[in-house]
């Protein structure tokens, strides 16, 4: 039985004092500031008000296969025309918002600046989005890096993403599932079809996994949606290799208004 009395009460007010003091020292040495601006804010790992007004959201109405936010409703179940015309590799597309401003500012510092805590806010964010992919998915799986651009930035953030999805869901994760083959160019500055090109033949299933694929929902993970290149090399590779369902969920993407 927990000593509640007098004693264990004169022992319990200098722990707490001390750890108050701590606490204390801690702000003084690292005061929290926002994870997108670092200006000083009341908590750590939070954002300032500018910043959180600054976030748009991906909310409905939206196309149900890629997500594409509608201007207005239109009902359950409807395609975007882009859909319609040109049925993407995966089975649907869902992501947190909008990659601008604050949205933007969050995928640097966890890409470029080794922010790796922030992939747990982040995760929180894109579970807000899921749709019900996770909840209905067997495992999760994240875009792999090429292994000279991994020892380069010492972490996949694509992957850091899928990690605290996976704690948070309490869904299976399966890292290095998958293998980049050669390295690419990054895609940032390329037209659509030169992101296709880039990526075309660069993903393979790693040695021994097929079990993993075969017959299972999959939901695969990305920081960002720009035009859909590398999670539609991937996932074309993942139903080749029997995958019942590929879903693709990401942080941010890239839009322009709603259509």
């Amino acid at each position: 039985m927990e000593d509640t009395g007098p004693a264990h009460s004169r022992l319990a007010r200098p722990a707490a004092l001390a750890r108050g003091a701590l606490t204390f020292a801690g702000e003084l040495l690292f005061p929290p500031i926002c994870a997108a601006c670092g200006r000083t804010t009341g908590s750590h790992n939070a954002l300032c008000t500018a910043c959180w007004s600054d976030i748009r959201f991906i909310e409905r109405p939206f196309c149900a296969v890629l997500g594409t936010p509608f201007s207005h409703d239109l009902g359950d179940g409807i395609m975007s025309a882009e859909a319609i015309a040109h049925p993407p590799d995966f089975d649907r597309l869902r992501s947190a918002a909008y990659f601008n401003g604050t949205v933007r500012n969050l995928v640097h510092a966890l890409k470029y600046r080794d922010n790796t805590h922030l992939a747990v806010m982040m995760a929180s964010w894109m579970l807000r989005a899921e749709d019900g992919m996770i909840a209905g998915c067997d495992a999760i799986a994240a875009i792999p890096l090429h292994r000279n651009r991994m020892l380069a930035r010492r972490f996949n953030q694509s992957a850091e993403l899928a990690r605290n999805l996976a704690r948070q869901s309490g869904k299976p994760f399966l890292p290095g599932l998958m293998r980049r083959t050669r390295p690419t160019a990054h895609q940032v500055g390329l037209t659509r079809a030169a992101r296709a090109d880039n990526v075309r033949g660069a993903f393979a299933l790693a040695p021994n996994r097929e079990d993993a694929v075969f017959g299972k929902r999959i939901v695969l993970v990305d920081d960002v949606y720009t035009t859909g290149a590398t999670v539609s090399a991937v996932a074309r590779l993942l139903k080749r290799k029997g995958a019942a369902d590929v879903s693709v969920l990401t942080f941010a993407r890239v839009l322009d208004e709603p259509i």
